[in-house]
């Protein structure tokens, strides 16, 4: 070795092996070789969350290096601690505990490994501690005997292998204020006093247990009892159902890049445990609050309001896998189980499985028939479309423009992988979809219109509905409300829900759409359970809840839920309407003209806000609930009135029939309401179809499906349900209402 290839440093080294460890494989090498991974990657935790570093973790040892001797003596305190909490339920020939020995000395570093006297002193001083003991060389001792609230026993000067000076050692008491005070024991004793000091010895080794008998007895306070969550402090009643959080899985690999994989992990185990009804989960938005954060068990189950808490670490080289899990019951403090999983990238699907097998056979939940299906469904069996879902799923969370252009080209990557990946369609229909909301300001970063958008998303939710998900049924249900198709949008969340009973999306969307079609009493059920899965996101459940009350005429109650909601996340600007309406209602004039100011700055670029396209963006089935936000609108200072929007009714819906007869073979023209710019359609018998005018000059095709028009033209597709106006147009001419998710448009056929 060159002086080029090492240097010299002073460092904490922690030395740490298993007591018994040959016993133990000898009787189970399996369940020994689970445990010793599951307890050495808990050790890695600790150690790097005290700054320190893993040097080496071969067999059942564990070396390291710490930058403070007081980080390395914490860490080795609170690894033995929770060892011991581990141990507790364990028999105890079946117990794996580990001795800990801390030095500080000189070492020689070469790359990422250490060397010399002062790690083979930590080494020696390990040898000498017991099971669950810590025991440091009297160089440490030095450092830290007046630095923290521990005892420390003084073991002697012990001599060791292949070291020429004794080595003072010390045992770590782990009980605040118990500390031996170093007696002239602890000096070189000369050879012919040796009866003389073994007197001495024995005299203070009485001495030393008898105090420590009256501390632990008398004087010592009582050990604080294992933290355990109490349901009296629970943020959210515990439910009549297992409850479980999942928390973000750490990233143990060296590669800071593989972080998408671990919260990749973490979130489908929430997905699939989310299609269990017979669990309530909590979601991802909620338990990824805590990633990156030093948190207890308990602080988590109360805050969440769960009895059960997942937590793990996932290790990735290359093709290698290693996931540790661990399932604790938060009432007790008990670990339910702790596994580790070792595997290829080839079979992570079959490693998710065992995990959420694991999980349902500890909390003894009875599978439907369907979820036992739904469970193992993970939507392709090409890893490679999986990890693209993983890396774009990841980005589009982020909700940034420039993180969607990942997210959408991640995804499409996984289409080109697995064409029929159904999962990875409906979040680019997702993405899309999301990006072209009112208000959203993510279509900058995909450089798109809104209703290029719309038309992405449309298309991409044809491919995701053959073999829906979740999202796609929910996507679904959102075509078929703007098009004003009550009954077919909850039929299709209807399905969403039975596939995902806990996503809180799902729910809360459900929750809207009760409120639209008229039943908001039955919408704060569904709002309310979305926002128990999401406890830690309750900005648009309040909103929602808020909406859910206007709809009832509880306005005061609307106000004080809405405005909540906006103070948490001014973004929700779609919400600023219901708000501005519920203020001006009330003849709040001045809060009213300010709502309506932030819900309008979102709207599309060009589009100038009136009562018409307002009231689209709102599809409310109840004429007077529709009147009611109307009314307030115009209070608060939108442009119209009254009578200047449509409303929708069930009996003015034309059908399919009605509908070709009214448009094939004719031409109808409209006033586009954002720019006020006229319009022309004509069509053919055939269905061939030109426009002009204010959508610009186009040919394509129209046809019937079902009780819709569909039309394909100027590369895009869209369908629109249409209603007949019952009172005409101003000038006396028929007039007629088409609804689609790209807008609404009123028009008269030309004679």
């Amino acid at each position: 070795m060159t002086a080029e290839k090492f240097k010299r440093k002073l460092t904490a080294i922690l030395s740490a092996d298993v007591k018994g460890y040959s016993r133990l494989m000898g009787e189970d090498e399996e369940g020994t070789l689970r445990t010793l991974s599951a307890y050495k990657e808990l050790m890695a935790g600790f150690i790097q969350h005290h700054r320190g570093r893993v040097v080496s973790a071969a067999g059942d040892s564990v070396l390291a290096e710490f930058g403070s001797v007081v980080a390395a003596i914490q860490c080795a305190v609170e690894i033995q601690k929770e060892l011991k909490s581990r141990n507790a339920d364990v028999p105890e020939n079946r117990r794996m505990e580990f001795r800990i020995g801390i030095n500080l000395g000189d070492v020689v570093e070469e790359g990422d490994s250490i060397y010399g006297d002062g790690v083979n002193i930590a080494s020696r001083v390990q040898g000498l501690a017991e099971g669950g003991g810590i025991c440091i060389s009297g160089t440490v001792y030095d450092h830290i005997k007046n630095k923290l609230a521990l005892g420390y026993e003084y073991a002697g000067e012990q001599v060791v292998k292949n070291i020429k000076e004794p080595v003072r050692i010390y045992r770590v008491l782990m009980e605040p204020g118990v500390k031996v005070p170093e007696v002239a024991a602890e000096k070189k004793a000369k050879p012919r006093q040796w009866q003389r000091l073994a007197l001495s010895l024995g005299v203070i080794l009485i001495v030393i247990v008898a105090a420590i008998a009256v501390w632990r007895f008398y004087l010592r306070p009582t050990s604080p009892p294992r933290e355990i969550a109490s349901k009296e402090k629970m943020a959210f009643p515990l439910p009549d159902k297992p409850s479980i959080a999942v928390l973000p899985f750490v990233n143990m690999s060296k590669d800071p890049d593989q972080e998408y994989f671990s919260d990749g992990m973490t979130e489908d185990l929430i997905t699939d445990l989310s299609k269990i009804s017979g669990l309530l989960v909590i979601a991802r938005n909620s338990t990824f609050t805590y990633k990156g954060k030093p948190v207890k068990v308990k602080q988590v189950a109360e805050e969440l309001g769960v009895r059960y808490v997942l937590e793990g670490s996932v290790r990735r080289a290359g093709d290698e896998i290693r996931i540790n899990a661990q399932l604790i019951d938060a009432m007790t403090g008990h670990h339910l189980w702790a596994e580790r999983y070792d595997g290829t990238m080839g079979k992570i699907f079959a490693l998710q499985d065992q995990i959420t097998h694991k999980i349902v056979s500890a909390l003894a939940v009875k599978l439907t028939g369907s979820e036992k299906e739904l469970v193992s469904q993970k939507g392709t069996e090409k890893v490679a479309a999986y990890e693209e879902f993983l890396k774009g799923w990841v980005n589009y969370l982020r909700m940034t423009p420039d993180d969607l252009v990942k997210a959408v080209q991640s995804f499409k990557k996984a289409t080109e992988l697995d064409p029929n990946y159904g999962r990875a369609y409906a979040a680019l229909a997702l993405a899309y979809w999301h990006g072209g909301n009112v208000g959203s300001t993510l279509l900058k970063g995909l450089e798109v219109s809104w209703f290029e958008s719309r038309f992405q998303a449309r298309q991409y939710l044809k491919q995701a509905m053959k073999n829906p998900t979740s999202i796609a049924h929910l996507i679904n249900s959102q075509y078929y409300l703007f098009r004003r198709q009550h009954e077919e949008a909850v039929s299709e969340l209807e399905r969403a829900i039975a596939l995902d009973p806990n996503d809180p999306s799902c729910n809360a969307f459900m929750g809207a759409a009760s409120y639209f079609i008229g039943k908001p009493k039955e919408a704060v059920g569904f709002i309310n359970r979305a926002m128990r899965l999401d406890p830690h996101n309750p900005a648009r459940y309040l909103t929602n809840l808020g909406a859910a009350q206007f709809c009832m005429g509880n306005l005061e109650e609307a106000a004080t839920l809405l405005g909540k909601g906006l103070r948490l996340n001014p973004e929700l600007s779609g919400s600023f309407a219901f708000l501005a309406a519920t203020y001006g209602l009330l003849g709040r004039e001045q809060e009213a003209r300010a709502a309506m100011e932030t819900h309008v700055k979102g709207w599309p670029p060009g589009i100038a806000p009136n009562l018409f396209l307002a009231m689209y963006f709102f599809p409310i089935k109840e004429r007077a609930v529709a009147d009611r936000l109307a009314e307030g609108l115009i209070k608060a200072g939108m442009p119209g009135r009254p009578s200047g929007y449509f409303h929708a009714s069930k009996e003015n819906q034309l059908t399919g029939k009605e509908i070709e007869a009214l448009l094939f073979g004719s031409t109808i023209t409209g006033i586009d309401a954002g720019t006020g710019q006229q319009w022309w359609f004509e069509r053919k018998k055939d269905g061939q179809t030109t426009s002009r005018g204010a959508f610009g000059s186009n040919t394509g095709r129209t046809w019937i499906e079902g009780d819709m028009s569909c039309t394909q033209m100027g590369g895009m597709e869209y369908c629109m349900t249409t209603f007949r106006n019952p009172n005409g147009t101003r000038e006396g001419m028929d007039e007629y209402i088409n609804f689609s998710d790209n807008g609404i448009a009123r028009f008269s056929v030309m004679r």
